[in-house]
């Protein structure tokens, strides 16, 4: 179980993943070794999973942001692993969502421009086994974009 204190490392931490035990306990207003054993405690139960950079996609000229909606056409288990054992092997796809309603995943995809979004579709996602419908989506503008979730509420 985590306290209120765990909340606002785990705030602290989602803020900046560089900032430092030191930094951190001199904002909470407990010594270092606290703080850094319950970092620890935080990683060691699986409150926090992994730390990454986030890679701003338009500076690295992934201009196209599309989330993309899938119906498969089979629905056994053994197809449904095999659709998302291939899919997680396509790096134009950064997240994919098992969902419920009119489809049954939807699949965010960056490319650099429409051009290669349609070669990703017609030879990549189209040479899958079992796909049944597909709808596309393209990103005009990006209102918000934010990797942390929210603290309020857990305890």
């Amino acid at each position: 179980m985590i306290d209120n204190v765990d909340l606002q490392i785990l705030t602290l931490l989602q803020q900046d993943g560089k900032i430092t035990t030191k930094e951190i306990s001199g904002k909470l207003g407990l010594t270092i070794t606290p703080v850094h054993e319950r970092i620890k405690r935080l990683e060691r139960t699986g409150y926090i999973d992994h730390y990454t950079a986030i890679v701003n996609r338009t500076k690295v000229g992934l201009d196209l942001l599309v989330f993309c909606s899938v119906s498969l056409k089979n629905h056994q288990r053994a197809v449904i692993e095999k659709f998302e054992n291939d899919i997680k092997k396509l790096p134009a796809v950064v997240e994919c969502y098992h969902i419920g309603g009119m489809f049954d995943y939807l699949l965010k995809v960056v490319s650099r421009d429409m051009k290669e979004y349609q070669s990703f579709i017609s030879t990549q996602l189209a040479g899958l086994d079992n796909i049944g419908n597909v709808q596309s989506s393209f990103v005009m503008s990006e209102i918000k974009y934010s990797s942390q979730l929210p603290t309020t509420n857990w305890v």
